[in-house]
């Protein structure tokens, strides 16, 4: 069993997520991927979020039924900041006989180095670094000191490409407390969602 975890506030969530995990599944030869939202992100306390359930609801409308796709709650039901290194640990420890992915954007690979216990993230996951058009190449050297050479080489080998798509969240809760359309950002289901429930409507 090959299991992906891909971490974020999705807030909300929208296509480029969707297409980011697709792409991960499918180079990665994924038999799952888990959506995994934060209850608060490191390098988001103290910024506007919305609540944990309605975030969890929308990722539940965005996923529709995928078979491949599934929501985790773990780190909403943890609550207080949310660690990669300790949610590594929980799948690990309900699936002791799976391999873990741990996804994330190339831009974002840089930092992992400054991130709680890093060298154990390394460890308990294969770092699937996911490059775009027209950005940089994952540099993987940053790595060198906290992961074994033979770590590394296996993160190159699973290093994923994805188009360039321009979706983000903080775009969306913009263009909803503007009164703009937010059609084709994200999927209906959660684009009704945010209508129904007046989630972004001031900044």
């Amino acid at each position: 069993m090959r299991l992906g975890l891909l971490g974020g506030s999705f807030d909300p969530v929208h296509y480029g997520h969707l297409l980011l995990a697709e792409c991960c599944r499918e180079q990665c030869r994924l038999d799952r991927v888990y959506f995994v939202p934060a209850a608060v992100a490191p390098h988001k306390r103290g910024q506007g979020m919305a609540d944990a359930e309605p975030r969890l609801a929308m990722l539940e409308l965005a996923i529709g039924g995928e078979e491949h796709f599934a929501v985790s709650r773990y780190e909403i039901d943890r609550g207080g900041v949310s660690y990669t290194v300790d949610t590594l640990r929980h799948f690990r420890g309900q699936n002791p006989e799976a391999e873990l992915f741990f996804l994330l954007g190339a831009d974002m690979l840089h930092d992992l180095p400054n991130w709680r216990e890093a060298a154990v993230v390394c460890e308990l996951a294969v770092i699937a670094a996911v490059g775009r058009p027209g950005f940089a190449e994952p540099d993987f050297g940053c790595l060198d000191g906290i992961a074994s050479a033979e770590r590394i080489a296996l993160f190159r080998q699973n290093q994923v490409e994805m188009p360039e798509v321009g979706f983000s969240s903080s775009e969306i809760r913009r263009r909803v407390a503007a009164g703009l359309s937010i059609r084709y950002h994200t999927p209906r289901a959660v684009e009704k969602y945010i209508e129904t429930h007046q989630l972004y409507r001031t900044t």
